[in-house]
């Protein structure tokens, strides 16, 4: 994996998440309750405070094994990581553990290979944290943008999937469509409010 996302709109943890499998899979899991720039800025903080050289990578087995009160410190400094650091470190490193056990701790191997769109939206869900929704988004993302293009994967990240769209991470290849982005998210909540208003 060696491509230049613009998630973040920051050089370095955009470098991070195009080459890292395992970061573009935390931001992700980090796309919550926050900003998306603060939520795929995540991994490359993450890598900063575990002292990752640059031009390094996240490790599995070394986030499943450290300490649980210590790896939510280190989410929990400031600049905090994730409006809520304690249950974000929990649900990282749970996603690390599973990965280990299932994966070897390569994160690309949830993807790698994949025969079907079907395929890899079961495997993603099966990802601690990833519902279908954040699972429909990501295999939209590795899609559009990762070169994963299982037969079917369009049909299978459903409405993510489509060609000219502007709903989600999937969608951003800079600040134009991130603002595009964001309009369509602020047009949803609005819709929302009025139905239950």
């Amino acid at each position: 994996m060696d491509v230049t996302l613009h998630l973040a709109q920051d050089p370095e943890a955009d470098a991070l998440l195009g080459r890292s499998p395992l970061a573009a899979l935390t931001g992700m899991l980090l796309d919550q309750q926050v900003p998306m720039e603060w939520a795929f800025k995540g991994p490359r903080t993450i890598a900063d405070r575990l002292g990752v050289a640059a031009g390094g990578d996240l490790d599995a087995h070394d986030i499943a094994a450290l300490d649980p009160e210590a790896f939510a410190a280190l989410l929990s400094e400031k600049p905090a990581v994730h409006r809520y650091p304690g249950s974000m470190a929990k649900r990282i490193q749970q996603l690390c553990q599973y990965l280990v056990e299932h994966y070897d701790g390569d994160a690309e191997a949830v993807w790698r290979g994949v025969g079907s769109g079907a395929e890899l939206l079961k495997r993603l869900q099966e990802l601690p944290g990833f519902g279908k929704q954040k699972a429909q988004i990501f295999l939209a993302l590795l899609g559009k943008q990762l070169g994963v293009t299982p037969t079917g994967w369009r049909e299978a990240a459903g409405a993510y999937g489509e060609a000219t769209s502007f709903r989600s991470v999937a969608d951003i290849t800079g600040p134009e469509s991130l603002a595009k982005v964001r309009a369509h998210k602020q047009e949803l909540k609005a819709a929302a409010k009025a139905s239950r208003g």
